[in-house]
């Protein structure tokens, strides 16, 4: 199969697995921690990356290898790999190329996790973080950059803010500066937005949103797009461009070319953290990402229809919706992200903090739960849950306020949901 030839929804169902003559339609699981080789020469081979293959599952599986090939496939880059969580895969993308005496930037209207990941959990390994309003002008942006900044981080469409990136604007800063920058594309997902195609060098997911659709299983990813040019900026990134003496003395950039990163990440990192997803859940994501070019569209539908409701009600102070024609990103989202944005919105209820948090104690068919974007509907309040070790001030910074209810709109029928809302409202 050339996947050049078919379109994304084709991808979502075919790409990855392609079995051969009389194999299984359906992606196997490989369930097994070793694989056997007949000679330890060949075994040997693999532990010096002279040959491709498997030999423990810590590093690499093949069920893993396939489905992280299908969403390699569908954001249109060269190389990925699957992780165990949306947070290892974010670890994995930075501490692949910055280490003890290196510097980040990261936009500031990101998930609490990764706040508090590369702030506070990276700080204590030696890894400093300049934090930036999404919004900043470049001149803002640019003032950050230090001799030692490695890359640059954001999202696509933060979580819970809904604010969506200008994704030109923060390619142009790193470019500059020769970082590549890292876009976290859980929300849109690559049906809705493709940020290879707008500038972005690493695109990160937390599969266990959108991709799986089901909250059946955690997991993440991390793709590269073999766009940036480490060679270029040799002296900034020695990780990839000069020899491993943990592999023999291999330089990952001369060896594996524009799959350097991955190869890097999948034989260093996961060899020595071991943040491996399970095979089992790698095939269930699977299931999840065949009918992802489906339920997207679904979810986008729907967020709108509630978008509007909600905005309508005199009862709720406000809603942030990029679909909505006068929120402050529709334009943003028209130029990235035509076809919708995704199922998340905001909004917050008259009376602040408490009346948000008494009308969702009244809902019925929407839950509350610590998760976001599958098939159901559920709400949060961030303020006392994902991002309640953040001060008042830190929760601002990340655009979070005290009323705001994060909604994630499933795919049930829209007047149902709005049923819900209605009797809770009132």
């Amino acid at each position: 199969m050339n996947e050049r030839d078919y379109n994304i929804e084709t991808l979502c169902v075919q790409a990855g697995w392609t079995p051969k003559t009389g194999e299984p339609r359906v992606l196997p699981i490989y369930q097994s921690t070793t694989f056997k080789y007949d000679t330890s020469d060949a075994m040997g081979r693999l532990f010096d990356l002279e040959d491709s293959g498997y030999f423990y599952t810590r590093l690499q599986n093949p069920t893993n290898d396939y489905v992280a090939d299908k969403i390699r496939a569908l954001e249109g880059g060269v190389a990925a790999m699957l992780t165990s969580s949306g947070q290892a895969a974010n670890y994995y993308a930075v501490f692949n190329i910055a280490e003890a005496g290196d510097h980040v930037i990261m936009s500031s209207k990101v998930y609490g996790g990764t706040f508090n990941l590369l702030t506070a959990t990276m700080k204590k390994m030696g890894v400093e973080c300049s934090v930036v309003d999404p919004d900043a002008p470049i001149e803002e942006i640019n003032a950050l950059f230090k001799p030692n900044t490695k890359c640059v981080l954001a999202e696509s469409i933060a979580n819970p803010a809904v604010v969506v990136l200008d994704f030109e604007k923060f390619a142009n800063a790193a470019h500059s500066h020769g970082v590549p920058l890292i876009v976290d594309n859980t929300f849109p997902t690559p049906i809705n937005c493709r940020p290879f195609e707008w500038g972005a060098d690493i695109v990160t997911h937390s599969t266990t949103k959108y991709m799986d659709g089901h909250a059946m299983c955690v997991g993440g990813a991390i793709v590269d797009s073999g766009n940036f040019d480490w060679e270029k900026y040799a002296d900034k990134y020695p990780g990839l461009t000069t020899p491993d003496e943990s592999y023999h003395g291999i330089v990952y950039t001369q060896k594996f070319g524009k799959a350097a990163y991955i190869t890097k990440a999948t034989s260093q990192l996961m060899r020595d953290l071991g943040s491996i997803q399970a095979p089992q859940n790698a095939f269930l994501l699977n299931v999840g990402l065949e009918t992802l070019h489906l339920r997207v569209p679904r979810h986008c539908e729907n967020a709108l229809a509630v978008a509007k409701y909600l905005k309508s009600h005199e009862k709720v102070a406000w809603v942030t919706y990029p679909g909505l024609p006068d929120d402050k990103y529709h334009a943003l989202a028209q130029k990235y992200m035509p076809n919708g944005t995704c199922g998340v919105l905001c909004f917050g209820i008259k009376g602040g903090r408490q009346a948000s948090i008494d009308f969702m104690d009244k809902l019925k068919l929407i839950c509350i739960v610590t998760h976001v974007a599958d098939a159901r509907s559920c709400v949060l309040h961030p303020a006392s849950h994902t991002h309640r070790q953040m001060t008042d001030e830190q929760l601002l910074e990340a655009g979070v306020q005290p009323d705001l209810i994060r909604f994630s709109v499933g795919i049930e029928n829209a007047d149902d949901i709005i049923a819900d809302l209605e009797q809770a409202l009132a």
